[in-house]
């Protein structure tokens, strides 16, 4: 797949918002307040929040196994996933397997 470099610099910009907005918060709880996170994760609105991302990262991963996007799979994307959340590695996964664009005037 093609990107225009706009297209890259929007990609790459949600990819860094993901990585360093809600996965940071998530990180500080994890590493910092282990205790806190713990805590929320025993609360079923949190569960079911986290159960629906691991769900939805399958989903993506085996759609990326079935028909292919490129150089990296479905493992790239689960790692990805694994690092920073699925609006880190969608955007992160889009970028590993474009090719840059020409600039179109």
């Amino acid at each position: 797949m093609t990107l225009s470099p706009t297209e890259r610099a929007a990609l790459a910009f949600v990819a860094a918002f993901g990585m360093l907005g809600p996965n940071a918060v998530f990180l500080y709880y994890f590493v910092a307040e282990h205790h806190e996170f713990f805590e929320a994760i025993t609360h079923p609105v949190a569960l079911s929040l986290l159960v629906d991302a691991f769900i939805a990262m399958a989903l993506i991963a085996w759609f990326i196994a079935r028909y292919g996007t490129g150089r990296h799979g479905w493992r790239a994307f689960v790692g990805l996933s694994l690092l920073g959340g699925l609006v880190f590695s969608i955007p992160a996964f889009l970028l590993l397997n474009s090719e840059k664009g020409e600039v179109r005037k």
